[in-house]
């Protein structure tokens, strides 16, 4: 199925054809989820998986140039057409079908990389008694790595966090995520290292930090701080065109910043596959 390399072999080809195939394949999932709201046609389960596949299609077409308003056209007429389809529709009945069959192992994994233009969001359902990653991304600052996700013991508890391990420099004093403010400007920013001015930027800072857990921390790495950040920031983040840009600033007390760069990419993507739960 939908899967995050099979998107990736349809980037592959030309620009006019990947257009056309992700965009394709995000109306038919889109027509999927609007014929199962009217019609009852899949376990919750699967439905997260359907969604996560559907939000992958979107991204996939964004970053094949596939404008937003074309994507926004094509959901429109995937809810008409599921609003005028019986729910005893024999042709309905057999999508139905390959659909249970084909996401049927894609809702048993355990693990997904959600590969971006620059980057990769890694999702992990397994449940676990120490706190790990269940999304995350890699990034540097300067040569201190950096990683940043949704951290917990399971899939559906789990808290936007940022892990630091500073090499050479002293612990600051406080983190902050900063992106783009949807509601002061709707249009995608894409220009200018992918952050807008900052008159236009939302910023949530870290309600506390901690020592990170040993789960959190890069491979060879033995100590970092866990910078935690209100949930709000994750909706936030889920809202951001995939090919923007998002950063996470730490504050030190001689007025230096060391920043951090990731990229949204998936990140709506698989939070909807930790929503299918733990394994």
């Amino acid at each position: 199925m939908l899967a995050a390399t099979a998107l990736l072999a349809m980037l592959a080809a030309p620009s006019g054809a990947a257009r056309a195939a992700v965009t394709d394949a995000f109306y038919d999932r889109a027509f999927m989820l609007a014929a199962h709201q009217k019609c009852d046609l899949f376990e919750p389960q699967l439905i997260a998986a359907l969604d996560a596949a559907a939000l992958q299609a979107r991204n996939a077409a964004l970053r094949a140039g596939t404008p937003a308003a074309d994507l926004t056209a094509a959901a429109a007429r995937a809810r008409s057409k599921a609003s005028r389809t019986a729910c005893d529709d024999g042709d309905l009945g057999r999508v139905q079908a390959r659909v249970q069959a084909g996401f049927a192992g894609w809702s048993r994994a355990a693990r997904m990389s959600f590969p971006g233009d620059r980057a990769a969001w890694r999702g992990d359902r397994y449940e676990s008694e120490a706190t790990g990653w269940r999304l995350v991304q890699d990034s540097t600052t300067g040569g201190s790595p950096v990683r940043f996700g949704l951290a917990g013991t399971g899939p559906k508890v789990t808290v936007p966090t940022a892990a630091v391990s500073f090499v050479g420099r002293p612990r600051p004093y406080a983190a902050r995520l900063v992106m783009r403010d949807r509601d002061k400007t709707p249009r995608v920013w894409l220009t200018g290292g992918g952050l807008p001015p900052e008159s236009v930027r939302r910023v949530f800072f870290a309600g506390w930090s901690h020592a990170a857990a040993p789960g959190l921390l890069t491979e060879g790495a033995r100590q970092g701080e866990a910078w935690i950040f209100p949930a709000e920031a994750a909706e936030a983040l889920a809202q951001l065109d995939p090919r923007e840009t998002f950063v996470i600033e730490f504050l030190f007390r001689d007025d230096s910043v060391a920043e951090a760069r990731f990229e949204a990419g998936d990140f709506a993507a698989g939070r909807a596959f930790l929503a299918m739960g733990g394994i």
